[in-house]
């Protein structure tokens, strides 16, 4: 089955279903506001304190490894402040992702998808500053949401993708294989039917389609490649969605590397281990900042 046809396959799935959620009103609203060139960080903070869920997820995104602030910042427009308007962006569509699916059971365990996402988005940041790719932030988004057809496939074909999570089990091959094979699509194709029901920007559209085949990319294989290879790295370092999948890959045998090679000569010296020992260092870090985000939250102050 060729692209075009699980494209197709993909956008009747994602049409029949009548739930499928939405991004919050306020997260779109945040959304539409920072693309006001005179907008004030008084103006941002007032909108984002009216959904709590929002706001406290926010301010534990902030006080979180990801942005390691010298002392805890318990005032969203002390935040603001801190992050400066254009990490706002990352974080409302961060957070307003989480929302959609915040509650929701299916074949997948949702703390592991986002241990799995949070950790993706960690390590697309740390290889995007090591080649010198200019937008970090674009990078962090990207590694979080390039899963997005996952919990789509997880709560809304659970069956049929519980066959597919068994079926790798037993079998030597990529959970995206196994879903083409199984299901006639991939959750890449599920993802990019969402994210432009959703209005994502072609970018992230572009990584959520083209994350396991960078080749392809035309806006931005560089992003595509820095996502592809911090999937395989936290695959291969247990942020895999509970071990799920079969997964083995040599770096010098992979296009993403090619592709960021070229972008980055001095990628040739990366000392691999040195770098996957990081990564171990790291995950932790993202263990925690899922339970806390998924965690009971307080009211935040202005």
């Amino acid at each position: 089955m060729d692209k075009n046809q699980m494209m197709e396959r993909a956008e009747i799935l994602v049409g029949a279903v009548d739930d499928l959620p939405t991004i919050p009103i306020v997260a779109t609203k945040v959304l539409q506001l920072l693309d006001d060139p005179d907008v004030s960080v008084e103006e941002i903070a007032d909108l984002m304190l009216s959904d709590q869920v929002m706001t406290a997820r926010v301010m534990k995104l902030i006080n979180s490894p990801v942005y390691k602030p010298t002392q805890e910042i318990t005032s969203l427009k002390r935040a603001l402040v801190y992050l400066g308007l254009r990490h706002v962006r990352e974080l409302a569509l961060t957070t307003s992702v989480i929302n959609a699916f915040d509650g929701t059971t299916g074949a997948l365990e949702l703390n592991a998808f986002w241990e799995h996402s949070f950790g993706v988005g960690m390590v697309s940041k740390i290889i995007a500053q090591k080649i010198g790719y200019q937008d970090l932030e674009k990078a962090y988004i990207s590694g979080i949401i390039h899963d997005l057809g996952e919990v789509f496939l997880s709560n809304f074909l659970r069956d049929p993708f519980m066959e597919v999570l068994e079926y790798i089990k037993t079998h030597q091959i990529k959970l995206v294989d196994a879903e083409a094979e199984l299901l006639g699509t991939t959750h890449c194709e599920i993802g990019l039917s969402m994210a432009r029901k959703w209005n994502f920007p072609d970018a992230y559209c572009e990584v959520i389609a083209y994350h396991h085949n960078p080749g392809e990319a035309t806006i931005d294989p560089v992003l595509c490649a820095i996502v592809n290879l911090s999937d395989l790295f936290c695959t291969v370092r247990g942020l895999n969605y509970g071990g799920r999948e079969w997964i083995s890959f040599n770096l010098s045998d992979e296009e993403a590397w090619a592709i960021l090679k070229n972008e980055s000569p001095k990628l040739a010296e990366l000392d691999i281990e040195r770098f996957c020992y990081e990564l171990d260092d790291a995950i932790p870090d993202v263990a925690e900042l899922v339970t806390s985000m998924f965690s009971s939250t307080e009211k935040a102050k202005p």
